[in-house]
């Protein structure tokens, strides 16, 4: 079973034992993600992914994992690091995990809220339209996060998103 997962940059041939996470299309660029890692029994692996580097994030609750990059939003079994699902050109530019085990994705405009599956997106409503969005911390159960109100970019806002309530609330700005 995974216990963690860190970017790291192209590994020297047989550093790792190395698993390639990819799917033919004529729209894949030339660029890869390398992620290490580590398993309950402290094994380390090299999972290789097609696009420029994004995030990555575990979710132990949901026993999954997602992997971010440039071409694909990936989704691998936390148990056995098979995959389970792929999304082609995802828009989205930040990842992390609730600390309910519920991964949350942003664009630059929107949020969106993952439990199972990369399939089965919840958006999330905002009470104002948002732009250039960028996730901050976690402080309890609230996600901060900053971003300029759309076409009023002179309004800087900080703002948190509650998992408990699904809500997203302007903190200040």
């Amino acid at each position: 079973m995974i216990i963690e997962a860190v970017l790291i940059s192209q590994p020297y041939s047989g550093e790792y034992t190395e698993r390639i996470y990819d799917r033919e299309s004529a729209w894949n660029s030339q660029n890869w993600t390398f992620i290490k890692f580590t398993n309950d029994d402290y094994s380390e692996w090299c999972g290789h992914f097609r696009g420029m580097p994004g995030k990555v994030a575990i979710s132990k609750q949901n026993r999954t994992v997602l992997v971010l990059t440039s071409d694909y939003l990936f989704q691998l079994d936390l148990k056995t690091a098979n995959l389970i699902d792929i999304e082609d050109q995802p828009h989205y530019q930040h990842l992390t995990v609730a600390p309910n085990g519920d991964f949350i994705l942003a664009d630059f405009y929107n949020f969106d809220k993952i439990t199972t599956s990369i399939k089965e997106k919840e958006q999330i409503e905002s009470p104002i339209q948002m732009d250039m969005i960028e996730f901050k911390k976690w402080d309890n159960e609230k996600l901060e996060f900053t971003c300029n109100e759309f076409l009023n970019w002179s309004r800087h806002l900080t703002m948190t998103y509650d998992i408990q309530t699904n809500k997203i609330e302007i903190k200040n700005g």
